[in-house]
């Protein structure tokens, strides 16, 4: 006669499921601890939106008038421990007596920082070859956009840019 195989008591099997339904849960709640600060962390600044606060650049006497130079301002958001990386720039031309026009450093195509050419009046990115007009319309290159622009102020003889996270493309 051959021996019937033996099934585990009821018991067994319910306590085997029990045991693996709580293993599923508590893995699943270490990762919703471990996920969730990742995934807020990623979707985090996609939702907050930085104020633009004024930041002041220069005495309006110490700007010619038709001259553009790079000036530098402390970033929107600095960081406690960001150092001279909260420092970002813009140039700034002085069209008049009270007349001045910001633009951000940064090329709209990359994000690469521009320079000013003052013998041709143009904007250039070295990198890809994108160039600007002296008013930041794309003059060459791959650029999709001109140079964005920060507005500008003068109060109490002080030129000042209302600085702002810096835009891409």
């Amino acid at each position: 006669m051959a021996a019937e195989p033996q099934n585990p008591p009821a018991t067994a099997v319910n306590r085997r499921a029990f045991l693996a339904r709580i293993s599923f849960a508590l893995a699943a709640a270490m990762g919703a601890v471990i996920g969730l600060p990742i995934v807020g962390f990623l979707i985090g600044p996609l939702l907050s939106k930085i104020p633009g606060v004024w930041r002041r650049v220069g005495a309006v006497e110490s700007f010619p008038i038709g001259a553009t130079v790079q000036v530098t301002f402390l970033d929107p958001s600095p960081l406690a421990w960001a150092g001279t990386t909260a420092q970002t720039a813009a140039w700034l031309r002085r069209d008049g007596y009270d007349s001045f026009i910001a633009f951000e450093v940064n090329c709209t195509h990359l994000g690469c920082p521009v320079r000013w050419l003052p013998k041709a009046d143009l904007f250039m990115c070295p990198c890809h070859g994108g160039v600007y007009y002296d008013d930041g319309r794309v003059a060459a290159g791959p650029p999709p956009k001109p140079l964005f622009r920060y507005p500008t102020r003068v109060r109490g003889g002080q030129v000042e840019i209302l600085a702002s996270a810096v835009r891409m493309g």
